[in-house]
């Protein structure tokens, strides 16, 4: 693949991409595996293509498939510094871009009237002289009073950073248009101060549990991802690396009841976050084999509805039946 990443600014003033992340797929999948995530060749591929092409990723899929885990897990491995910003209804500019620190600034106010114009520490208005309001607006809209949130924090930062947008789906439609400009410039406006524009291009994962669609004009700046429950090899696999002292009979017995109870009409199907919890219960427990009783007695681990229990454990009393 031919090296479009240069490291060299954008003469137009697009922020400098920096020299690539990864050198190929491979090292993407191998890196993720060192720092505790088992990812297929997609994933990897994705990953590797973010960095390449400088763009967001959008990962949807259903909760607790590791959505989160992902954009943790690379800012892991490359040392980075994770920026997440939590989605939630009514999140608006104040909580995602910026916003003033009014309180100090009223505290400003106030000091500039009580002791003078001495109060300012710039010395910008003369000892003696009233400051206009020109004066006064350009000192308490300064750097000194801006109150820095999770989108112009990460464009702001020098060092290396990964912006997890986590759960973007629970935003509301309106405010999806705060994060175009940072994600199709990598700069935010503020009408005090200037534009304000990324030195350097974080990597940015956009988490969607599908709650509702999102809008064209933010699928079109992403590449896509959809992670769906991990196949019977994988899980097991995730159980071996994630769960200290579990043997391999039990990782798998795991892995094929939680593949069972998600074949079932449940209100929710167990996570995969879910799966370690009850496999780390199982050896805290000393089960080194499952059988019906043992899993009913544990299910409130994996399941958290009272009627997807109780159809979970006819499920496992007709399998323990059948065994019989």
């Amino acid at each position: 693949m031919t090296d479009t990443r240069g490291g060299v600014p954008d003469p137009l003033g697009f922020p400098d991409p920096g020299p690539p992340r990864f050198g190929s797929i491979a090292e993407v999948r191998s890196s993720l595996a060192d720092a505790g995530y088992l990812a297929d060749e997609s994933m990897a591929g994705v990953v590797h293509l973010a960095d390449r092409l400088s763009k967001p990723v959008l990962v949807e899929g259903p909760a607790g498939t590791g959505k989160t885990e992902l954009a943790k897990s690379v800012a892991r491995l490359l040392g980075a510094r994770l920026i997440r910003l939590q989605c939630y209804e009514g999140l608006d500019e104040s909580k995602a871009l910026y916003e003033w620190n009014y309180k100090k600034q009223l505290l400003r106010i106030q000091a500039q009237r009580v002791v003078g114009p001495g109060a300012y520490d710039d010395g910008a208005v003369p000892e003696g002289a009233t400051p206009t309001w020109r004066e006064l607006e350009e000192d308490i809209f300064s750097e000194e009073f801006l109150l820095t949130r999770p989108l112009l924090e990460a464009i702001r930062v020098e060092e290396s950073v990964v912006l997890l947008v986590d759960e973007v789906d629970r935003l509301e439609l309106e405010t999806e248009a705060l994060l175009l400009e940072v994600l199709s410039e990598y700069q935010v406006s503020i009408p005090e101060l200037g534009t304000v524009r990324a030195q350097r291009i974080p990597l940015v994962f956009l988490t969607s549990n599908n709650t509702r669609e999102l809008s064209e004009a933010l699928k079109r700046r992403c590449l896509y991802l959809h992670l769906d429950y991990p196949s019977l090899e994988r899980e097991r696999d995730i159980v071996l690396a994630r769960v200290p002292g579990v043997s391999e009979e039990l990782a798998d017995q795991v892995a094929r009841v939680v593949r069972s109870l998600r074949t079932l009409e449940l209100k929710k199907h167990p996570s995969v976050s879910e799966t370690l919890d009850w496999a780390r219960t199982l050896v805290v427990l000393g089960i080194e084999s499952i059988d019906a009783e043992q899993a009913k007695a544990t299910l409130h681990v994996l399941l958290k509805y009272r009627s997807d229990l109780e159809r979970a454990a006819k499920e496992l009393a007709l399998v323990g039946d059948d065994r019989a």
